[in-house]
């Protein structure tokens, strides 16, 4: 685990071990799975690197740069995101902190946020806490933000993200969402969090507790559409009252909670997990909003499930839920050209193929359109996929020329 945690960062605290941890089941717990690494998350080679020169007593900064270039070859920034969707100024100098992918909506990553109060193992994120400036998106300043989206009224939604948004204090939250109310084009804010899981605390018994929830209600007040986007990974996650509590005062304020998570072999890879975590989250008037496909960074190649046993997971729990838990959608992946689903498997003119269609899109004219690819059972991930029904090229790549 040591020589893993070198590499991918961890971070636990006492609510997470001493309340959703059953020590009795570890490691096998799959909260346990969720914060603490394994040694064969990293393919083995890079863990016995690792530990020769731990053992060894190797210079510090010998480590570190076997440690910076096992970092470099997980993908630190998949689906483009340094390279394609940091937005720029007219003079081409980039925005710190901003992402604008789709059209509607810029993500923000406040700097006091690029931390969470514990951290998942299988986390897409996981470049921003490595301590590494060249892998982290943050910016301290919130004008060049407010300007941006004031300039362009195609921005409805602002996403605060991380990290987690919710390990800062209400008066700093409150520096950064406030500017934003007054601008009329903006529709919504949304706050990316798994604070509910692994703080609950933050929303009943912190001492500005009360005052983060009358900020949420200024925001609803001022007549934008508050979004809490949840992460929760397990069920177990809802079983302290607690969690239930605070997911009550949240609600009271007018915010709607929308709850989110990947498919993660070894710790919800059945149905039956998915099922129970829709139904509880809707007893508590919570929204189940996405399945996702865990992403092609990091230790992907331990946690993914292919994506024909996704879609089975996905709908064999689909069909078990009333039609108020049915706003969920997946099984998704987060790619580079967008959201893209998994709708199925299914025949057709003699050839096996999956059913695809894009969610979100960089391009806004491939939204809701169908494709398809050839079935493979063994991929997990959008790009390891093939064009089908003899198409050349998928609708974001270029065709091919032909030979001439």
């Amino acid at each position: 685990m040591q020589a893993v945690a070198q590499v991918l960062p961890f971070r636990v605290n006492t609510y997470v071990v001493d309340e959703l941890i059953d020590w009795s089941a570890a490691p096998d717990d799959p909260i346990y799975r969720l914060v603490f690494p394994r040694a064969d998350m990293l393919p083995a080679s890079d863990v016995s690197r690792i530990v020769d020169l731990m053992r060894s007593g190797a210079p510090a900064l010998e480590l570190a740069g076997v440690v910076r270039d096992i970092r470099a070859s997980l993908n630190p920034h998949p689906a483009g995101q340094m390279q394609l969707n940091v937005p720029k100024l007219a003079n081409e100098e980039p925005l710190p902190g901003l992402q604008h992918k789709y059209q509607e909506t810029v993500l923000f990553f406040p700097k006091q946020g690029q931390t969470c109060h514990a951290y998942c193992t299988y986390c897409f994120r996981w470049a921003q806490f490595v301590g590494d400036a060249d892998l982290k998106f943050a910016s301290r300043d919130i004008a060049p933000m407010v300007d941006y989206v004031r300039e362009h009224p195609e921005v409805t939604n602002v996403l605060f993200t991380g990290g987690d948004p919710m390990v800062m204090s209400e008066a700093v939250l409150a520096r950064y969402i406030e500017p934003l109310l007054d601008i009329e084009h903006l529709e919504a804010i949304r706050i990316g969090t798994k604070a509910l899981a692994y703080w609950p605390q933050r929303f009943v018994t912190d001492p500005d507790a009360d005052d983060t929830l009358r900020l949420f209600e200024k925001v609803v007040a001022s007549g934008k559409s508050l979004a809490f986007m949840a992460h929760f990974s397990h069920p177990n996650e809802m079983v302290p009252d607690i969690v239930q509590e605070a997911v009550r005062r949240i609600r009271s304020t007018g915010a709607v909670i929308r709850t989110q998570a990947p498919l993660i072999r070894t710790i919800n890879d059945d149905a039956a997990t998915w099922e129970r975590m829709w139904r509880t989250h809707l007893r508590h008037g919570m929204v189940p909003y996405y399945m996702f496909i865990e992403r092609d960074t990091g230790p992907q190649d331990y946690f993914a499930v292919p994506l024909a046993s996704a879609y089975d997971i996905f709908r064999s729990a689909y069909r078990q839920v009333s039609g108020l838990a049915r706003t969920v959608r997946g099984p998704s992946m987060s790619a580079t050209p967008g959201k893209v689903c998994v709708d199925g498997v299914t025949e057709i003119g003699g050839e096996k193929v999956f059913m695809l269609h894009f969610i979100q899109a960089r391009e806004a004219e491939w939204v809701g359109k169908p494709f398809f690819a050839k079935y493979d059972e063994k991929a997990t991930w959008l790009f390891d996929l093939k064009p089908a029904l003899g198409a050349t090229h998928f609708p974001w790549e270029q065709p091919a020329i032909p030979p001439g």
